[in-house]
This record gives structure tokens, C-alpha cells and sequence, in this order.
């Protein structure tokens, strides 16, 4: 099916972030332990999915303002959405354009984040993460995010959450932030392989790497659904690096070899981003080309997917699974509480200054997906 009348709004909001990234604007939780509620659980999606759906383009933020002044902290913005709740789509897509205000964009590449908002029966908040990126050096840009295999977080009244992790505003002298769009385009369609229940493994946390008192690793347990029609699982992953100025000049700038382990098969990738040059937003003010820890400026992070569908299908048997997260060892020995401080790579003390020389972390989620055949 066709959306003659909404494909160019698409591509006259995408066009307008092209044209703002080619002239200048002015100068970085925890474990889940069980599944969400409903409707993350798997049992509706088979009912409700069976058929393709109506497709859909829903604006969740237009053009908001994102920004930091200290008396007004606009880092974090909410809107509720209303997606399509029953029908199958066989193509999810969040599309994100950052755009300039009129006193400019954020000069600075700035951890980026957008989830979906679940609160327990407690009235405990837990942000999902469903897509990372990293903002421009001043200029604007647009990411389009493939998530089909979300389908179950993105269904019904969803509450969105964005963060930038911007510290100007208006009146700042360094630009005014960030306008966030986001819009959710569906395309009607029953996939190849059925996403039937999403689960939390991971939701956004910052670990801290190099510090030999606070160990990197992640390790946790789930409780598997009991009735789900799933029979195949991805383990899906969101792993950056960031801090500089230390050893090695970690986390944003060293490549290490990082470990996903599923039921005690370890999984191994280096984390590193070396196509900025090709694949970021264009005529950047900063030093974007640069490779990096999983990331580049003005780009989208890719997600890591790996098949477990074996360690789920053994785990079923016993009811839970345990997985885990690590990173190669790695000793900053350009950090405050050294015994002696060495090896720091931009010219500052052991001190961390919060510009040139910053704590290493990784910033790492991660979400179970559970399919089915159609």
C-alpha cells in the first residue's frame, strides 16, 4: 500500500535537516528481572497480528525544543503517541531529525537516546530503549531506525522518551540545542518472522571501565515467559564507549573487544565504529570522522544482534536464563584515585575535568526478542 500524501512530508522533513546540516550553526539502571506487562508478554500479538495493517505514520515529537540552561532543564522530553493495536507491519520505522533553532545547534557531538515509558504496578518507572544516536557537531541531521522486530513496545497509547544529553540553551552563547522530530512510519505487511515478545535484559546504564574497584562485567538473570509462541529469539544490544583523555584514550577512542554471553556461550565483537567519514552527517564543525567506540558523530548507533535461539530453548526447560556482558581488562591508570597517575593522553593530570579529560564508560542496553511464523 502507498501513502501518496504523506510520502513528501517525509522527505521535505528529511530534506529540511539535509539543508540545516550544510550551513553552520553557532559555536554520556539498571537489570530487569521479568518480563514487561502487557502487551510485551507475546500472548496478543499472534491474535492481532494475523492480518497486515492499515499503514501508519504517526508523529510522536515535532519539532520540540531540547535544550539546557540551568534554570530550565529540557534534556528530557515525553510525548504520548497512538499506534496502530492490532495488524501485522512488515516494516517499523523511526525516523529522527535534529534540527537547528534559530540561535543555532548544540556545537558539541552529544549522547542521544529514544525509549518507550512502562511503569510496574508499583508506580516504578523503566525506560526502554528502542534507538541511539549521537548529534552533529552544529549542524542538523536525520537517522531512519529499522524497528520491525519492536512491534510489540510499539503498539497502542506509548509513551516516548528522548534525552540529549545537551548542556546549552538559549541565551548560552554556544547555540540553543536541539528540535527533535520523531514520527513512526508502519508499513502494512506480515513479516517473514513474527515479533511476539520483547524483554528487558539491560535498560540504559552507564558502566564504568578502567577502575579495577568497579569491575565492568553485567550479569543477570530472566525469568522467561511461559506462554509465548516464539520460537526463535535475537538478543539485541546497545554497546558505546565514551570518555576521553585517559589511557588509551577510553572509552570513546580505543577499540576493545567486548563479550554478549547467552546460558554460558560467550559471543565476541569489537566495538568500533570506523566509517564515520561515509556514513555521518556531512560538513560537520568537528572532528567527526574520527573512528570511534561504536558510534560517530550524526549517525544512528547499530544495534548488536546476535541469534540465541538455542540457549532459549534449553533455558525453557528450567524457567530462567542467565546472560551477560564484558569488556577486555583494561586499567586507566590516568584517573583520580591512582596510586600514580601515568599514561594520560591529552596533557591533563589524573583529574577529570569534565571536557578534555572525562571517566571512561560504556553505555549498554539490551532487549530479548522472541518471533514467531507467521
Amino acid at each position: 500500500m502507498s501513502r501518496p500524501s504523506r510520502r513528501p512530508l517525509v522527505a521535505a522533513l528529511f530534506a529540511l535537516a539535509a539543508s540545516l546540516s550544510s550551513s553552520a550553526c553557532l559555536p554520556a539502571a539498571n537489570v530487569a528481572d521479568d518480563p514487561l506487562d502487557d502487551p510485551l508478554d507475546g500472548e496478543a500479538a499472534p491474535t492481532l497480528d494475523r492480518a497486515p495493517g492499515p499503514d501508519a505514520f504517526v508523529t510522536v515529537f515535532d519539532a520540540v525544543p531540547v535544550f539546557f540552561t540551568g534554570a530550565d532543564n529540557r534534556r528530557v522530553v515525553d510525548a504520548t503517541a497512538r499506534l496502530p493495536e492490532q495488524g501485522a507491519y512488515d516494516a517499523i520505522t523511526l525516523r529522527i531529525a535534529l534540527s537547528c533553532p534559530s540561535g543555532g545547534c548544540d556545537p558539541w557531538d552529544r549522547f542521544a537516546s529514544l525509549g518507550v515509558v512502562h511503569t510496574d504496578d508499583g508506580g516504578a518507572e523503566r525506560t526502554v530503549e528502542l534507538a541511539r544516536f549521537i548529534t552533529p557537531f552544529g549542524v542538523g541531521a536525520g537517522f531512519d531506525v529499522d524497528a520491525t522486530s519492536l512491534r510489540p513496545l510499539l503498539r497502542g497509547a506509548v509513551t516516548f522518551r528522548a534525552f540529549i544529553d545537551t548542556w546549552v540553551g538559549p541565551g548560552s552563547g554556544y547555540g540553543d540545542g536541539w528540535l527533535l522530530t520523531v514520527i513512526v512510519d508502519l508499513h502494512g505487511g506480515v513479516p517473514a518472522r513474527r515479533p511476539v515478545v520483547v524483554q528487558p535484559v539491560w535498560s540504559p546504564t552507564a558502566v564504568v571501565y578502567g577502575d579495577p574497584a568497579r569491575p565492568p562485567a553485567q550479569t543477570t538473570t530472566l525469568t522467561l515467559p511461559t506462554s509465548t509462541t516464539a520460537t526463535t529469539w535475537e538478543l539485541r544490544a546497545l554497546v558505546t564507549g565514551h570518555g576521553q583523555g585517559n589511557a588509551d584514550n577510553c572509552a570513546e577512542f580505543c577499540a576493545r573487544t567486548h563479550a554478549l554471553s547467552v546460558g554460558g556461550a560467550a559471543r565476541e565483537r569489537q566495538v568500533w565504529r570506523d566509517d564515520c567519514e561515509t556514513t555521518a552527517a556531512p560538513r560537520q564543525q568537528g572532528t567527526w570522522q574520527y573512528p570511534r567506540a561504536g558510534w560517530c558523530p550524526g549517525a544512528d548507533v547499530r544495534p548488536w544482534v546476535e541469534d540465541v535461539s538455542d540457549a532459549i530453548h534449553t533455558a525453557q526447560a528450567r524457567g530462567d536464563l542467565v546472560v551477560g556482558w564484558d569488556v577486555e581488562a583494561y586499567d586507566n591508570t590516568c584517573r583520580p584515585d591512582v596510586s600514580t597517575c601515568a599514561a594520560c593522553t591529552l596533557g591533563t593530570g589524573c583529574d577529570y575535568d569534565g571536557g578534555a579529560h572525562t571517566e571512561p564508560v560504556f553505555q549498554l542496553s539490551a532487549l530479548l526478542v522472541g518471533f514467531d511464523e507467521p
